[in-house]
């Protein structure tokens, strides 16, 4: 089997792929992408970093492709629907990089504290200005973190090591599991309020994109220091370069930019204030040596064993059972996308129960994918990203309670999927079968029954079941030039109360939700995408 390299790997993970039994490496760098068309059928792997950007119509022309190995944690480079379409197995590495990362957000912390990029520019220009200088001590400070997965965790054991006070906020961390590491989960307005150490570690979604903007900087302790070395875009850089310039922000240390390169005159760039390194957060001689190893071993693993490592498109489990639990698979992580896209907070509980014919398999791959389904909407950091194979350790990690079931049988349907998301304040339930062989369909959400398809765009809506709603929802969504595709009502059997899963296409905005809102006998709405 053939292994095509095309970013630069260490020599101990070339080593680890040459003495593969039966394998056969090339490594070609710096190829250009049509060049890497022209090739790429030729080869059943492909190890890349972050240089390489598998598009659909690289995925197209890797007609004995097999499985994609990414030495690192970010896939974004990946195309995963055209890769998951055609089969390919994508792999990335998840916690080679977690501790250099971590260290270099408290190395930025340092250096934008004590003014360290500054003094070093003044010196070297035969300068003395030892008084232009004055740093802050960072023992007895407060560090606010937001997301605390991997990276986030290491990043407060430091800080407490440097004698910190440090809060965290993150929808999915209990306060139980933040007392046994020794910091305090908070709120993300009670953090701006009280840090004065405000440092990022989610990864970069719909719900983080701009989630440090101008309203949270207003609420922001005046002298507090922001870093970001998680991804470009989490912070509205506009937003805090007037945060600086108001006053309200000290300084800020960023690795990251919406934009990367970013343009010489970027304002950000132009900020005495403002200390910047090129994307170096995983750059160390160790991360570079772990990830090239694992993603290496995981490979030769994959192509000689079949054992799936890593995922981050298919649960680990062998070929010839995966064509078989596919449809399952998928239907248990789209009603775990599903509730988890409708969750703004952490559940106490999640309650699986598997009815009828799908008792018969393995439920530990369903039940994988259900949680990646669930956890990728809301939780993770850029160390974190949540796969088939880590979901259930990060849910047992935030203190998130499973309960599985499983009844040999069902009257309505051979096979059913049932999640109940239990809080102290509520609990809702959502159902989900196989229509034929492969097609998914939501049959339950609450009290709710329809046939819905979990596919693509949907918008979720709750209303009152009065005569004319539905053409006012159409009516709205036709003059924002939103098509609606499909559409599928359940009636409450006992309340005047209606469901509506729209599937749409065309761009909804959280501007269109909020329009949709106030519309008359709306009680909610919710935009997901499956």
């Amino acid at each position: 089997m053939r292994v095509l390299v095309s970013d630069k790997l260490s020599e101990r993970g070339m080593k680890i792929l040459q003495e593969g039994k039966g394998i056969s490496v090339d490594a070609k760098t710096g190829l250009k992408p049509e060049e890497l068309i022209k090739i790429i059928g030729d080869y059943d792997a492909l190890v890349i970093r972050s240089n390489t950007k598998v598009t659909p119509e690289i995925v197209e022309a890797a007609t004995h492709l097999k499985v994609i190995g990414r030495a690192g944690i970010g896939v974004d480079n990946v195309d995963l629907p055209s890769a998951s379409k055609k089969g390919i197995v994508v792999m990335n590495t998840p916690t080679g990089n977690a501790v250099t990362t971590a260290e270099h957000a408290i190395a930025m912390m340092f250096a934008v504290s004590r003014k360290i990029p500054q003094a070093t520019a003044s010196l070297k220009a035969g300068k003395w200005e030892k008084n232009q200088f004055t740093g802050r001590e960072l023992t007895g400070k407060i560090l606010g973190i937001i997301g605390a997965g991997n990276i986030g965790k290491i990043v407060a054991n430091r800080a407490l090591g440097l004698k910190m006070q440090v809060m965290a906020f993150d929808p999915f961390l209990s306060k139980e599991v933040a007392e046994k590491i020794g910091i305090q989960s908070v709120g993300l307005d009670e953090l701006v309020q009280r840090s004065d150490y405000i440092t990022i570690h989610t990864p970069l979604n719909d719900k983080t994109r701009d989630l440090v903007n101008a309203a949270l900087f207003k609420k922001m302790k005046k002298g507090v220091f922001v870093i970001n070395c998680a991804r470009g875009g989490i912070v509205n850089e506009k937003d805090l370069e007037e945060a600086i310039r108001s006053g309200i922000v000290a300084g800020a240390a960023l690795d990251v930019f919406v934009k990367e390169p970013p343009p010489a005159d970027h304002p950000l760039l132009q900020l005495d204030q403002v200390v910047v390194t090129p994307h170096l957060g995983a750059a160390t001689g160790e991360a570079q040596e772990n990830v090239a190893t694992e993603i290496a071993a995981q490979i030769v693993d994959f192509l000689v064993n079949g054992t799936i490592t890593n995922a981050v498109n298919v649960p680990s489990v062998s070929g010839e059972m995966l064509k078989v639990m596919q449809p399952y698979i998928s239907l248990a992580e789209k009603l775990g996308g599903l509730q988890g896209q409708l969750t703004d907070r952490l559940p106490q509980e999640l309650t699986i129960e598997y009815r009828g014919d799908v008792t018969r398999f393995d439920g530990q791959p369903l039940t994988a994918a259900l949680l990646k389904g669930f956890l990728s909407a809301m939780i993770g950091d850029t160390n974190t990203t949540v796969n088939y194979v880590n979901a259930p350790y990060i849910a047992k990690d935030r203190g998130l309670k499973i309960v599985e079931s499983k009844v040999s049988e069902h009257q309505d349907f051979s096979s059913l999927i049932t999640l109940t998301v239990k809080s102290d304040r509520e609990q809702s339930v959502v159902s989900g079968t196989i229509f034929g062989k492969t097609n998914p369909r939501i049959v339950q959400w609450n009290e709710f029954y329809l046939e819905a398809s979990p596919e693509g765009q949907i918008l979720v809506i709750y209303n009152e079941d009065v005569p004319g709603v539905i053409g006012m929802i159409g009516t709205y969504l036709g003059e924002k030039k939103i098509n609606i595709s499909r559409m599928q009502l359940g009636l409450g059997a006992k309340a005047k109360k209606a469901v509506g899963f729209f599937n749409v296409e065309g761009g909804v905005t959280p501007e269109i939700v909020a329009g949709l809102k106030k519309l008359k006998h709306i009680i909610s709405v919710h935009h997901v995408s499956l």
